[in-house]
């Protein structure tokens, strides 16, 4: 069994307790405001899961560093620090891995949408658009789900060379990307594209039915980054177990 530590104790915290035994793992650790990640020392644990928040994910990579402990990091928002956090893991020599979203659904979702983007490039009288829902509890947005799927759409979209992430009050420019969010309720997560014709209208959706997906997934890469060194996005994690390029 691998053991691990929990730094974060919410919804998503307590998703990966109760799913642990079923991907081969134990929590033997719980860090939360009350016991705070940096007063952690080493041999109790292998691997520690980081769903905690934005502003704390730094803090939590160098003690991680400190304690040579391989890092699973699920929290969104913090990625403007990811070449600060690749020199602390590289330093470090252990494994760290990182996503905007961890549910393997989502990772399907992105190569579908790709592919429809293929599509939308070639075809000028289309236009595409991006939603996203979740939970009030959300501190980021829009989603780091939503600019993932937003860079897939403008990797392979020519004509759409920028993104539009607020509300648009006027005629909007063609050019950019309109990403739009939504904030409430208990929404685990919901993320919609449309592709608009005159004629025709496709809607294709991604809507996580709970936070088991991502807790999952979170566990996955904590098996999976055990025994690696080095950064890596989930996309890399999904790669390798499903055999896909």
């Amino acid at each position: 069994m691998i053991r691990l530590a929990l730094i974060g104790y919410g919804s998503m915290g307590q998703a990966v307790e109760r799913l642990a035994p079923h991907h081969g793992c134990t929590v033997t650790a719980i860090f939360d405001e009350h016991r705070p990640f940096v007063e952690a020392t080493g041999g109790a644990f292998d691997v520690a899961i980081d769903f905690t928040q934005p502003d704390a994910v730094l803090e939590n990579v160098r003690q991680a560093c400190a304690l040579r402990l391989p890092l699973v990091i699920g929290t969104t928002g913090w990625y403007q620090h990811v070449e600060a956090v690749r020199a602390m893991v590289t330093a470090a020599d252990i494994g760290l891995v990182y996503g905007t979203n961890f549910s393997i659904g989502v990772h399907m979702f992105l190569r579908v949408v790709a592919e429809a983007a293929r599509l939308v490039n070639t075809q000028v009288d289309y236009d595409v658009m991006l939603h996203e829902w979740h939970h009030g509890r959300k501190k980021d947005s829009p989603s780091g789900t939503a600019l993932t799927l937003a860079e897939t759409i403008l990797r392979h979209v020519d004509r759409k060379t920028g993104l539009q992430t607020e509300a648009i009050h006027g005629t909007p420019d063609a050019s950019l990307l309109h990403v739009t969010s939504t904030r409430g309720g208990s929404v685990p997560g919901t993320h919609t594209v449309w592709i608009d014709g005159p004629f025709d209208r496709l809607e294709l959706t991604h809507e996580a039915r709970s936070r088991d997906g991502f807790a999952g997934g979170a566990l996955q890469a904590a098996t999976w980054i055990h025994d690696r060194k080095g950064i890596f996005d989930f996309t890399d994690v999904v790669s390798n177990l499903l055999g896909l390029p």
